[in-house]
C-alpha cells in the first residue's frame, strides 16, 4: 500500500501548499516524536538541522512545536549537512533526527528526512506508523503540561560534524598541493565544506556559499554540473566537488572539465576497497545505474545487487547483504563503513585521499565507459499517468523496440511532480525514438 506523506525520500513539496504547511508540520512533529519517544522511556530527545531555505524559519518552529507539545527535547543545530544530522543523531545518543529539506529541488520546496536512533533512514513499516499518528487526534498524544519539552540551540554541529568525518581518516591526512573547485550550491554544505577541505591544506576555489534563502540549487551545485566545468579550467584545478542543497550528493569534474557522475565514483572507489581489501560483499547500484558500471564490476569479479531508486533502498539491502559500498548515478552515494546515509563531503575525502598523490582526476575518476545513456523528465500534472493505459501501451512498444540491444525504465519522481524516463543503448538513434514515443503518450 502507497505512503500517504513520505515519498521517495521523506515529505517534500511546494511550500505552503499540501503537505508542507505549518500547520502539517506541527502535526509531523507531534506524530513522529511520539512514535520514537515510546521506543525509549528513559530520554526524549530530538534534534533538528535544516538547509538554507527561506521557508526552513517557517516551517522548523512549527515542527519544533509539535515535537515540545508531544513531550520531546529538542535541540536546534541550523544548516548542517544531512549526514552531519544523521551522525549527531548517533553520536549525541538522540532518540530521532530531522533534516528540513528539499535536498536538489529549487528553494520553493521544502519538506523533512526523518532518521532513528540509529542515524538510518526510516522503513517503509515505521513511514506507514507514524502516518496512522499524523491522522490520529492530537489530543491524545499531547503531553501533559508539567512534562512539556524543551528546547536548546546547539551552535556547534557543524564543528561536531566535521570532527567526526575527520576521525575516519589517519592524523596526518592532509591535501596539502591540490587546488579544488567546490560548489555548495548555496546549500546546508556551505559552512562546513570550505572550512574543512582549507583546514586539511587544499586550495579551494568556493561557489555557492552565498545563501539567501531563495538561491539554493539555482544554476548551481550538483543538479547544474556547467558551473565547476568552467570554473575548473579557469582556475586551472585539479578537481571540482560538487553537491546538492542539502550535501547528500557528489558530481565532480576531473582537470579537462570532464563531469564525473556517481556511477564512475563507485566504480572507482570499489575498485580502490578492493585492492585494499575493505570492499565488504560487493556494491549496491540502482535501476538507473548504468550497465557499464554493471559490466565493469562484473569483469573485476565484484558483485553488483540493483535496489528501488533512492539512497535508504540502497542503504536498506546494503544492510540486507552485508556490502558497504552503493550508491546511485546522481551522486548519493554510502560508505557503509563510515556512513549510514549519503554524505558528498565524505565521499569528497575518500576521493581527494587517493588523488593526492595521482593528481589526474582523469586517470583517477574515468573508470568504465558507460553505455550510452539518455534521461528526460517529463513535468506532468499527475503522476498516476502512468498508469494510463495509452501510456502502459508506449513503454510496452518502447520497451519491445530496445529489447536486447538495450533498456528502458519509467517511474514516477518520488520527490516531484514529474515522469523519469531512461533509455540507454549503444543505438542513440533507437533511445531517442523511444523516448519519444513515451514522451509523447504522456502528453
Amino acid at each position: 500500500m502507497k505512503n500517504k506523506y513520505f515519498g521517495t525520500d521523506g515529505i517534500r513539496g511546494t511550500v505552503n501548499q499540501g503537505n508542507i504547511t505549518g500547520e502539517k508540520f506541527f502535526k509531523f512533529g507531534l506524530a513522529s516524536g511520539n512514535y520514537f519517544k515510546n521506543q525509549k522511556k528513559n530520554k526524549q530527545i530530538a534534534i533538528i538541522a535544516k538547509d538554507t531555505r527561506l521557508s526552513g524559519y517557517t516551517l522548523e518552529p512549527a515542527l519544533v512545536s509539535g515535537l515540545v507539545s508531544g513531550g520531546m527535547h529538542v535541540f536546534t543545530l541550523g544548516p548542517l549537512p544531512t549526514n552531519g544530522l544523521a551522525m549527531l543523531t548517533k553520536s549525541m545518543k538522540a532518540n530521532m533526527g530531522i533534516m528540513i529539506t528539499a535536498s536538489h529541488n529549487q528553494y520553493y520546496d521544502n519538506g523533512l528526512k526523518l532518521f532513528g536512533p540509529d542515524g538510518m533512514k526510516l522503513s517503509d513499516n515505521i513511514e506507514k506508523r507514524i502516518e496512522k499518528l499524523i491522522d490520529a487526534k492530537n489530543s491524545k498524544q499531547l503531553t501533559n503540561p508539567k512534562l512539556l519539552g524543551r528546547v536548546k540551540r546547539l551552535e556547534d554541529g557543524n564543528e561536531r560534524y566535521t570532527k567526526i568525518l575527520k576521525n575516519n581518516f589517519p592524523k596526518n591526512y592532509n591535501l596539502k598541493g591540490l587546488k579544488i573547485v567546490l560548489d555548495c550550491a548555496n546549500g546546508a554544505g556551505y559552512k562546513a565544506a570550505p572550512k574543512l577541505l582549507k583546514e586539511l591544506g587544499a586550495k579551494v576555489i568556493p561557489i555557492g556559499i552565498n545563501p539567501n534563502g531563495l538561491n539554493i540549487n539555482d544554476k548551481c551545485g550538483s543538479t547544474f554540473p556547467i558551473r565547476i566545468k568552467s570554473a575548473v579550467k579557469k582556475n586551472k584545478a585539479h578537481v571540482g566537488i560538487s553537491f546538492d542543497g542539502d550535501a547528500d550528493r557528489i558530481i565532480m569534474c576531473d582537470e579537462n572539465g570532464k563531469i564525473v557522475d556517481g556511477d564512475q565514483i563507485i566504480a572507482m572507489l570499489a575498485k580502490r576497497w578492493k585492492i585494499k581489501k575493505i570492499l565488504k560483499g560487493g556494491v549496491v547500484g540502482t535501476q538507473m545505474s548504468n550497465f557499464g558500471l554493471e559490466r565493469f564490476l562484473k569483469k573485476e569479479k565484484i558483485r553488483f545487487l540493483r535496489a528501488k531508486v533512492g539512497d535508504r533502498y540502497v542503504k536498506e539491502k546494503m544492510k540486507k547483504f552485508n556490502f558497504n559500498l552503493g550508491g546511485e548515478q546522481s551522486g548519493h552515494i554510502i560508505l557503509g563503513k563510515f556512513a549510514t546515509t549519503g554524505d558528498g563531503l565524505l565521499v569528497a575525502l575518500e576521493v581527494l585521499f587517493s588523488l593526492r598523490k595521482q593528481k589526474k582526476a582523469s586517470k583517477l575518476l574515468n573508470v568504465f565507459t558507460p553505455l550510452p545513456q539518455i534521461l528526460e523528465n517529463v513535468t506532468v500534472k499527475n503522476k498516476n499517468i502512468i498508469n494510463n493505459f495509452k501510456v502502459k501501451k508506449a513503454i510496452k512498444k518502447a520497451s519491445k523496440l530496445i529489447r536486447s540491444k538495450g533498456r528502458i525504465l519509467v517511474r514516477k519522481s518520488g520527490t516531484e511532480s514529474k515522469i523519469r524516463i531512461m533509455a540507454e543503448s549503444n543505438d542513440k538513434n533507437l533511445i531517442l525514438k523511444c523516448i519519444k514515443i513515451i514522451k509523447s503518450s504522456l502528453k
